[in-house]
């Protein structure tokens, strides 16, 4: 597959060094992803997914992130 055009979304600086970056891609074909690019030191781990599982990670996380207190 190649990617036909790639739009930044944004970048995350994340604990420990870690940097996390997503990208949406459109393909040829018209199927168009989201690119979660994972930095760990010198290793990337890169996911592609579509947008039902983009909506269950996000809301995943937003529940996560609204259960912990602001002083953690």
């Amino acid at each position: 597959m190649t990617a036909t055009r790639k739009r930044e979304i944004g970048e995350i600086a994340a604990p420990y060094g870690r940097n996390v970056k997503l990208d949406e891609v459109a393909y040829e074909s018209g199927m168009t992803l989201l690119r979660v690019t994972i930095r760990e030191g010198g290793r990337f781990t890169i996911l592609e997914i579509d947008a039902a599982a983009a909506g269950q990670w996000g809301k995943m996380m937003m529940e996560w992130a609204q259960s912990r207190s602001p002083e953690e």
